[in-house]
């Protein structure tokens, strides 16, 4: 699943092209490294995003198309 989409459906980010301008502008970084929209993210991935001063980084634990809003935090853990 592309980055962008993956950011939007586990609600880390709201829309998706709110998402892909924070790709583009280099505040998210997949594994230590930027990432551009359309990474494939996999199972295991760290996604690192910087929200002005704060920095948020999470571990992706599963990938789905759909996903409910309750059920959406269990898609990624939050390491820091």
């Amino acid at each position: 699943m592309r980055l962008d989409k993956y950011l939007k459906v586990s609600r880390i980010i709201k829309r998706r092209t709110v998402a892909n301008e924070a790709c583009d502008a280099g505040r998210v970084l997949i594994n230590g490294k930027a990432a551009r929209a359309s990474y494939d993210v996999k199972v295991g991935d760290i996604i690192e995003i910087a929200f002005g001063t704060r920095l948020f980084k999470a571990q992706v634990l599963s990938v789905a198309e759909t996903v409910k809003k309750d059920d959406a935090a269990a898609l990624y853990k939050i390491i820091e």
